[in-house]
């Protein structure tokens, strides 16, 4: 259809239907297998946790879920606004989940409060990985410890988990800058290394960013960050760029432009450049092989890591990707559990 006219709009077709499955379905549980006295840990209750906690407890093994923050979801909870995935359908998957009988422990950090060893001690015969990718990234450019200046992580995490937006009736603080529409700003600028068209997001997101008034500087670059007497964020020096040969992600690599200086004001700027592994739990357990980046090295075709055991999946295996990435991982390493515990593979 996209090549004679309009696309069919399948995302937004698999959102009505699934909207009105929550709003007018029956809410039936799906059936369960009799029960295996297998115990299962997943460590992370994000895409790929909560897909292989679906998958296994309807295949008749216990399932606990230990999550770090006070709330479950991972990063569609703390790292997607309302606007693209509102909180209430994410807490009706976790509750979904809980009327099947997946246990749920917050605030437990594994590889601080507790570790992978002693989930195999305290019984669990098989643990799942899926802590994510929450170590953020920063630019490394001068003047970036300023007052004013977020991670990404940091600023979603303290809007969309510990309701900052509400502050004071939530004892969470947030700067609230002039030139940030997300809370109540007057004006708001992307600024980006790159051209429009090697944006990595689709289309119309950008489309929908700009109609809501959020103006973008392409082929630009921050080179560093100025502030005030009191060490308040002020402006962003920034250089224009120009696009040379393709790298190795096969984006044109930005190029800078000499001479071509000029500063942005502003008073608040989020680092949005990716994230890494986070090295609490990957440091903290033997056995784990990881790659040149820190991520966990499993078998992209089960899971399975290089300690007996364990799988992984989501952003700590692969980097920074997308939730159905995630979620797809989450399916192939509880098929692969169920027939560890099953068969012994």
């Amino acid at each position: 259809m996209g090549k004679k006219g309009d696309p069919v709009a399948v995302g937004n077709l698999e959102r009505f239907a699934a909207d009105w499955e929550r709003h007018h379905g029956t809410g039936a549980l799906p059936p369960r297998e009799d029960p295996t006295g297998k115990k299962v840990a997943v460590v992370g209750s994000g895409p790929s946790g909560l897909t292989v906690a679906g998958d296994l407890i309807k295949k008749g093994h216990e399932v606990t879920i230990f999550e770090a923050f006070h709330l479950p979801g991972g990063v569609l909870v703390y790292g997607i606004p309302e606007f693209r995935l509102p909180k209430e359908i994410v807490a009706q998957e976790v509750n979904f989940l809980e009327r099947q009988g997946v246990r749920i422990e917050c605030n437990q950090v594994v590889g601080r409060t507790i570790s992978v060893e002693e989930l195999f001690e305290e019984g669990y015969d098989a643990v799942f990985l899926g802590v994510g990718a929450g170590l953020p990234r920063f630019l490394n450019v001068p003047g970036e410890n300023m007052i004013g200046i977020y991670s990404a992580n940091e600023y979603l995490t303290r809007s969309n988990l510990m309701k900052a937006y509400l502050f004071p009736k939530y004892d969470t603080p947030i700067i609230k800058g002039k030139n940030v529409v997300t809370l109540g700003a007057e004006r708001s600028t992307i600024v980006y290394r790159r051209s429009r068209q090697e944006v990595p997001v689709r289309a119309a997101e950008v489309r929908h960013a700009e109609e809501e008034g959020v103006e973008f500087h392409f082929l630009t670059a921050p080179i560093q960050f100025k502030g005030d007497a009191k060490g308040r964020l002020a402006g962003m020096e920034c250089l224009q760029m120009e696009l040379g040969e393709p790298d190795e992600s096969g984006r044109r690599r930005p190029l800078p432009v000499k001479g071509s200086e000029f500063e942005i004001e502003c008073d608040l700027a989020i680092i949005a450049v990716g994230a890494g592994a986070n090295p609490l739990l990957t440091q903290s357990t033997d056995g784990l092989r990881l790659n040149n980046w820190g991520y966990i090295v499993a078998d992209p075709k089960t899971g399975k890591t290089t300690k007996t055991g364990v799988w992984a999946g989501g952003d700590i295996v692969t980097g920074s990707a997308t939730v159905i990435l995630a979620m797809g991982a989450g399916r192939i390493a509880a098929d692969s559990i169920d027939d560890y515990l099953t068969w012994g593979w």
